[in-house]
């Protein structure tokens, strides 16, 4: 049971996504040189008999009224890239498979991944290549795939034998603070920093990489709304017991 790899594409009728993102490219980023575009929903898939997954290619990964198979990538484009999602960041596209595949086998649940591949025709420099790529993948869930044969799907991750304490971190001036920022990757501005960088100075104390993740997923725009700009006017705790337990008991402001 190797990796199998299969790449999929809409029928040039059905390729309304990579028609509207080639129509996105030449107008909205105004490179004109790419003339072609072709996008392939790549799989790789592991744990499945063989039999099993030529019974799944046309039910599970591809609709035949609609899509094009192939076994390998085809070849003639200009330019060849692909894009998956970071490890952690849930693939439904994958999941999806993975599930179809175990109902129809009645099988342990497989391994699948996916990727979408970018067929590029035109005559195009790097840099306007590097702009499509910015355009069409997202740093904070995405990268760019390796376009090779996988000998596995399973990922193995060093497990750290001690969480990192970020040494100086209430000392920082705004300067460090902004590096900080970009060095991480944080949500976060630097402002946004400096007022945890100033709390744990508060608690004579710096905090641990976990920590600052930790906030920084929850400063995010998506859970930030409803968290940490939340203004809870009045509680009111109707069973005495639950009330004397609480820690706070708010008020009417």
């Amino acid at each position: 049971m190797s990796v199998k790899r299969i790449y999929v594409e809409k029928m040039a009728d059905y390729a309304v996504e990579a028609k509207n993102l080639l129509w996105e490219i030449r107008h909205i980023l105004q490179i004109k040189s790419v003339t072609g575009l072709r996008l392939l929903n790549r799989y790789d898939v592991e744990g499945v008999a063989d039999e099993l997954y030529t019974k799944c290619l046309p039910i599970v990964f591809s609709e035949p009224q609609v899509d094009v198979t192939y076994t390998e990538l085809p070849r003639g484009a200009k330019a060849v890239f692909a894009v998956e999602f970071l490890p952690g960041q849930y693939d439904q596209r994958a999941a999806s498979c993975e599930e179809c595949i175990q109902l129809v086998g009645q099988c342990d649940r497989p391994t699948v991944r996916s990727a979408r591949v970018y067929l590029l025709d035109g005559d195009f420099t790097e840099d306007e290549l590097a702009r499509v790529k910015k355009h069409v993948i997202n740093p904070v869930e995405s990268r760019e795939a390796d376009l090779g044969e996988k000998d596995t799907l399973q990922q193995v991750y060093e497990t750290p034998d001690h969480v990192e304490t970020l040494t100086g971190f209430t000392t920082m001036d705004m300067d460090a603070v902004q590096e900080f920022v970009k060095k991480y990757g944080l949500a976060m501005d630097k402002d946004d920093l400096a007022f945890c960088r100033d709390y744990f100075a508060s608690e004579k104390r710096d905090p641990t990489l976990t920590e600052i993740r930790m906030i920084d997923t929850y400063w995010s725009d998506h859970c930030r709304h409803t968290t940490f700009l939340t203004t809870i006017d009045k509680m009111a705790i109707e069973k005495a017991a639950v009330e004397k337990a609480s820690p706070v008991t708010l008020r009417p402001a």
